[in-house]
């Protein structure tokens, strides 16, 4: 008889069959639909096991069963080490249901007998006469170092540089663990990507040869790698797929490989790309307002065919009334000669040979000195627009003639040609942008205001336009975004992407760039530089010189261990001390908590136990405690939070000091290491939804978002701190929403006085969540959660409806925040 209890699926098995480390990985989840606890048992060769379990958030299931699944933390990953070869694997619930039943032959099929792994991702000419690049990872199980060698196509040792690098995907994708997330290689060496190259690996006792060869560009590569990684359990799933989708479907998700590749973004960009139909009614189409656009470019010593790409995408605009100014700084006339062969029968292209290279800034401010137009758009002498780019940013001015206008952009592989790395941007955020320029590309400014600030400045070539994006955005008073890829950015293999320490320089710009943006905006604060791989990506922090009182405000009842583990940690790590703690007791019932409280209090001499005796209300809670606040900072807390990072609150602080920001919000991290919370997106299924949740706590997530200063339209009150005057000035939480959307809610009014709402991941937590509360999916809670979310609907119709200004309207927010559904 079948089990109607159990579900589970297992997509994994991995068994590293090596004397003196063996070890067996089962991936998968597994829960009962009466969301009773699962007690998993785990058989080697008929006996009862030790092994190691790891719950983690599986949010696409959660989705697939949400009507009857309560916890989306079902994931499974087990890792076994046994002490023997193993012939049968058994996985049981204790009652005795069977997830997974493998034999000694399907075992042999998923075996692996060496420490060293290796797989390279990529082989190609580097661009540099006769040099090659190639990239992917290698590893020894037991972590012992690995050593390289390149050999020849006749077997022969050649010179070679190696650079180790960071691979946090594959972590991600449980290939390897933490400790060896450094896995990743970067060699260059002469030869030549046409003839067989092998990489050596020994890590002292074992050697690995394996052939260096373009593995992303290969679709039958990618089909051979996934049934070679293939075990019992991705065939049966496969086989699956096939029957439930068809072979013409089956084949595409094969040819894919087991993971996503950037193609499929190619895909998805072709599928919306705008039409020729569509253009010719552009064509047509007359503008009220419609402005000249002087598109500004910098030359130096181009190639014929990037500049060629280059000018054709401009000439093919849809939009007409436009310029294209150019300043060339080369060293030789091969420009100013292609340009006069190729392009003098047209008046828009304006050309200015300059006596000298004055560098990007001052050939670029060659070019603006060629402008007529009312605005003014940063090209880059090798990249691409869409044929609708001009059209667009002029279509979105016709009610608004904004100051500044920017687009979405992506990368345009120059080896390959094909798109990949969107970059879906958020509406203007400061915040974000002082943590790394992702305004970027492509950039129109009236030219007015272009002049006001007085051009682009040399002193910070290499990160030059993103000091002019500051100065401009300190002064516009209408700043839009357009959510639609409208620029190309070429990446070359020689690029700053494939190898950003190359031009360091360009980052310690950017790093002044924002300091003296600062020190204009008079904010006191101190710009660091990210470390490797986040070059290009900045830490500001905000003074704390003032060391004012932070009241810390956490609502209790019982679980008085959970609330010590939680002080515990403030105390023992935290490096800011000037703090009130106030516990807001609200009706316990086990005479142990009041024992405790006491004890607390003879622990932390700033501590304070009020009494709320009303029936629960997480809003008139903690307007309660905050009533009786001292401090001129407020930091709400729950009781199930742990702190990690000594600087936690002191982050916080800096940032809640400043005075046009609201909320600030933490990063909460699951037991497991992953994200449970990294800020708050509105419009997911008619209310919001956490950003990031189930990724690792290291994942970049889009455009490096949680591991940066961003701005959110909501933050989490689990841990979030707000000044007291401003939490008064918006009459402190709602008590109309007693449990849920109250956080969601107050933010939101905070958004309405101007203020910026932000999450950091510079103050990171634990958030044990629901062990306090039971979940809002079950029962009557469900009923009272879908209550409250019909109030936040009413109260804010639009915000509930979205889009989140913060967020991007290429994402499928029916999905999950930050999911493009390609």
């Amino acid at each position: 008889m079948a089990n109607k209890r159990l579900r589970s699926n297992i997509e994994e098995v991995r068994y590293r069959n090596v004397p003196g480390y063996r070890l067996l990985s089962v991936r998968g989840w597994a829960f009962h639909t009466d969301n009773s606890p699962l007690v998993l048992q785990v058989y080697v060769n008929g006996r009862q096991h030790e092994f190691e379990r790891i719950h983690t958030v599986r949010q696409d299931v959660l989705d697939s069963y949400k009507d009857i699944l309560d916890n989306p933390r079902i994931g499974l990953q087990v890792n076994i080490r046994p002490d023997e070869d193993v012939r049968m694997l058994e996985l049981k619930t204790d009652t005795g249901e069977v997830i997974l039943n493998m034999n000694e032959k399907q075992l042999e099929k998923c075996s692996e007998y060496s420490l060293l792994q290796a797989y390279c991702d990529s082989f190609q000419p580097l661009g540099v006469q006769g040099e090659c690049i190639a990239v992917g990872w290698a590893l020894s199980a037991d972590g012992k170092q690995v050593d390289f060698e390149v050999l020849d196509p006749e077997g022969k040792s050649i010179p070679f540089d190696c650079r180790r690098i960071q691979r946090g995907d594959l972590v991600e994708l449980n290939l390897v663990d933490k400790a060896h997330s450094k896995a990743g290689y970067y060699l260059t060496f002469f030869g030549d990507v046409n003839r067989r190259y092998t990489l050596r690996l020994t890590n002292g006792t074992d050697v690995l040869d394996f052939p260096l060869s373009d593995q992303h560009e290969n679709g039958f590569g990618l089909v051979r790698a996934y049934w070679k990684a293939a075990n019992p359990v991705r065939i049966r799933n496969a086989i699956h797929y096939f029957q439930k989708n068809g072979f013409t479907r089956f084949m595409k998700r094969l040819k894919k490989g087991p993971y996503q590749k950037p193609k499929s973004y190619q895909q998805w960009f072709d599928r919306q790309a705008v039409t020729v139909s569509e253009l010719r009614k552009q064509e047509q189409h007359v503008f009220e307002f419609a402005p000249k656009i002087s598109i500004i470019v910098a030359t130096y010593n181009t190639p014929e065919d990037y500049l060629k790409e280059m000018i054709n995408t401009v000439i093919k605009q849809s939009y007409g009334n436009w310029e294209l100014c150019i300043g060339d700084g080369s060293d030789n006339d091969k420009v100013e000669r292609y340009i006069q062969s190729h392009y003098a029968s047209e008046p828009r292209i304006k050309f200015k040979k300059l006596d000298q290279n004055y560098g990007i800034s001052g050939n670029m401010n060659g070019a603006l000195s060629l402008a007529t137009g009312e605005y003014v758009s940063l090209y880059d002498h090798d990249d691409l627009l869409t044929p609708d780019c001009l059209y667009e940013i002029v279509s979105s001015m016709q009610e608004i003639h904004h100051d500044v206008v920017y687009t979405d952009e992506d990368k345009l592989n120059d080896v390959t040609k094909e798109l990949n790395d969107p970059h879906f941007k958020p509406d203007f955020a400061l915040d974000q942008l002082r943590s790394h320029n992702y305004i970027t590309h492509f950039l129109t400014v009236k030219k007015d205001l272009v002049d006001q600030v007085g051009g682009l400045h040399s002193e910070y070539d290499g990160s030059q336009d993103y000091d002019f994006i500051l100065r401009v955005s300190e002064l516009a008073q209408s700043i839009h975004h357009i959510p639609k890829v409208l620029y190309h950015w070429r990446m070359h293999p020689s690029s700053t992407a494939m190898n950003p320490e190359s031009k360091m320089y360009c980052y310690t710009a950017g790093q002044k760039a924002i300091e003296d943006h600062l020190k204009r905006c008079g904010v006191n604060a101190e710009v660091e530089m990210m470390r490797a791989p986040f070059y290009g990506m900045y830490r500001v922090r905000y003074s704390t010189d003032s060391n004012p009182l932070v009241s810390i405000i956490i609502p209790n009842k019982d679980h008085i261990e959970l609330l010590e583990q939680c002080l515990d940690s403030i105390d023992k790590k935290s490096d800011y001390t000037n703090l009130e703690i106030i516990i807001v007791e609200n009706n316990s019932v086990k005479p142990e908590t009041f024992a405790g409280y006491e004890r607390l209090k003879n622990k932390y001499p700033r501590l304070e136990v009020l009494k709320w005796t009303e029936e629960f209300n997480y809003s008139s809670i903690n307007n309660f405690g905050a009533r009786h606040a001292k401090g001129e900072l407020l930091l709400f807390l729950n009781n199930d939070t742990e702190l990690i990072e000594p600087g936690s609150i002191r982050e916080m602080a800096g940032l809640a000091l400043q005075k046009d920001i609201g909320a600030v919000g933490a990063k909460l991290l699951f037991a497991d290491d992953t994200v449970q919370h990294a800020g708050v997106v509105l419009g997911f299924r008619g209310y919001a939804a956490h950003a990031f949740t189930g990724i690792d706590r290291d994942n970049v997530g889009h455009m490096v978002r949680p591991l940066i200063v961003s701005d959110y339209s909501a933050v989490t009150a689990a841990c979030m701190m707000v000044k007291k005057s401003d939490f008064e000035l918006v009459g402190g939480f709602d008590p109309i929403f007693r449990v849920a959307a109250n956080d969601v809610d107050f933010c939101l009014k905070l958004l309405k006085l101007g203020k910026r709402n932000v999450m950091t991941p510079f103050s990171l937590w634990y958030h044990y969540e629901s062990k306090t509360r039971q979940s809002d999916k079950t029962g009557s809670n469900r009923e009272r959660f879908e209550y409250e979310v019909q109030l936040f609907q009413k109260k804010w119709p639009d915000e509930s409806r979205g889009p989140d200004p913060f967020h991007n309207t290429n994402f499928n927010l029916d999905i999950a925040p930050f999911y493009l559904d390609m």
